[in-house]
């Protein structure tokens, strides 16, 4: 599963990959104006609309003698895409763990576990707020099934300049945070000298006590 996915994220099947991804794309902006049960009813009549009259066609040339009876989806069908007990227990569990870490998490920044970690998610979720006032989360989901078909690409593509811009971002950021800390410490103020200690008093010698004469 995980390499066909990379197939198709990094199109190393253009056909495929075209598709999959024409497909996500119109199915998602279909559904602006109509119901998502409204389209995927749409898609998969358009699907049988392709599959139904093929198959009848290759029905007829059986019967006429023309073909020996093949199947012009046999290599679909033949395709094995259930799970087996252990993918099943394996998805379920991941699925599972990343459910109770999500609530975990919630409710350690809801009740205030950390009051930094709380603040960051106050001001995420009211970053979030402004976001859902410009943009729908359809919109998002659009955006995200395009940026995961064509970064990953466009970074295979331009690597090394990629990586060249990030190490000079990472330079001025670092020269930027160095002057900043310069100029902190030339007008911070000095710290005042400690006074100095007392010289304690010198004590005067016990006197010897006399040996007393026998």
């Amino acid at each position: 599963m995980a390499s066909k996915t990379m197939d198709l994220v990094y199109w190393r099947k253009m056909s495929s990959t075209g598709v999959v991804f024409t497909g996500l794309v119109i199915g998602l902006a279909s559904l602006f104006q109509l119901s998502a049960i409204t389209v995927l009813s749409h898609v998969c009549l358009g699907a049988m609309c392709v599959t139904f009259p093929l198959r009848l066609y290759y029905k007829l040339l059986e019967l006429l003698r023309w073909n020996p009876g093949v199947h012009p989806f046999q290599s679909y069908l033949e395709n094995d895409s259930s799970l087996t007990d252990k993918d099943t227990v394996m998805l379920v569990e991941e699925l599972v763990l990343l459910i109770a870490f999500a609530v975990t998490e919630i409710k350690r920044l809801i009740f205030i576990d950390s009051i930094v970690d709380s603040i960051k998610f106050v001001l995420f979720l009211y970053l979030l707020t402004y976001v859902g006032i410009l943009t729908s989360g359809l919109t998002l989901v659009i955006t995200a099934v395009i940026a995961v078909f064509s970064i990953p690409l466009l970074y295979k593509k331009q690597q090394v300049r990629i990586r060249r811009m990030v190490r000079a971002v990472k330079g001025f950021v670092k020269k930027i945070r160095n002057t900043c800390l310069s100029l902190y410490e030339s007008v911070r103020p000095s710290a005042a000298p400690e006074p100095a200690a007392k010289p304690a008093p010198a004590t005067a010698p016990a006197p010897k006590q006399k040996a007393k004469s026998k």
